[in-house]
């Protein structure tokens, strides 16, 4: 049911988030299913498989876009298209999450870079975050563990501010502006999601830095509850407070 875009006639108002995937089978996972549970419909776009993204969000509360096995930094035309579309959100001031590759994509729109470290260091796995003092100041419980699955990461784009760190990859949460927000972390698989990853992602814990399976799923029995209830909050805090502005200016 998530996976499927919700006709323009069956949303309600302004109850709309884009979700831009990138894989055929690419599932929006807890975000599409806290969204949903807090009255959002989902409008699901696949751009690497031909789906065009809107010219406006007039018609949208917001934006997620997910991550990826490619990189921001890839030569097709559709990571160029989708990084050059990032000005829509941006113009328009609308509430906008980049999830890893889209957090990256974000950085590269706004001037900043994208890429691996010189030893080849990755984060696959769970790894400890530090929330930064602006962070602490929002409403918001940030977990001290989170799910990794990069070899590349960001600089902190100019005029951005920092909300979360970490040893190896300093750049791990960001806003830029009022509206826009991204972090390198994943917070939305589910469990099953989380099984398919390490199934299919398995060739890459022989990579520097990564974890082997088990711990990855030992991993979040300890740590995914705290993780889970930061992201509703999270996801609250984006798009909840941009519905009651607009419903406040009605």
């Amino acid at each position: 049911m998530l996976d499927r875009p919700i006709p323009r006639a069956a949303t309600c108002g302004n109850r709309q988030i884009l979700v831009v995937l990138h894989q055929e089978h690419s599932s929006p996972g807890r975000v599409g299913q806290l969204l949903v549970a807090n009255g959002f419909h989902l409008d699901i776009r696949r751009p690497p498989l031909g789906d065009p993204l809107p010219e406006t969000l007039a018609d949208h509360a917001g934006a997620v876009v997910f991550g990826g096995p490619m990189s921001a930094n890839d030569p097709e035309d559709y990571v160029k298209r989708e990084t050059d579309w990032l000005a829509v959100p941006l113009r328009e001031d609308k509430p906008f999450l980049g999830i890893c590759l889209g957090a990256q994509m974000l950085v590269n729109h706004l001037g900043g870079k994208v890429g691996g470290r010189d030893d080849g260091l990755v984060e696959i796995g769970w790894y400890p975050i530090e929330a930064t003092n602006e962070a602490r100041a929002l409403p918001l419980d940030w977990p001290d563990m989170v799910y990794q699955f990069h070899r590349e990461g960001f600089s902190l784009p100019s005029g951005a501010q920092l909300l979360a760190t970490a040893r190896d990859y300093p750049n791990q949460a960001f806003r830029y502006g009022e509206n826009a927000w991204g972090i390198q972390f994943h917070a939305e698989l589910t469990r099953v999601m989380m099984h398919k990853w390490v199934v299919k992602g398995a060739h890459r814990f022989v990579l520097p830095g990564a974890q082997q399976g088990r711990d990855h799923l030992h991993g979040r029995l300890l740590w995914d509850l705290k993780l889970k209830a930061w992201l509703d909050g999270f996801l609250k805090l984006i798009f909840e407070r941009e519905t009651a502005v607009a419903q406040a200016g009605r």
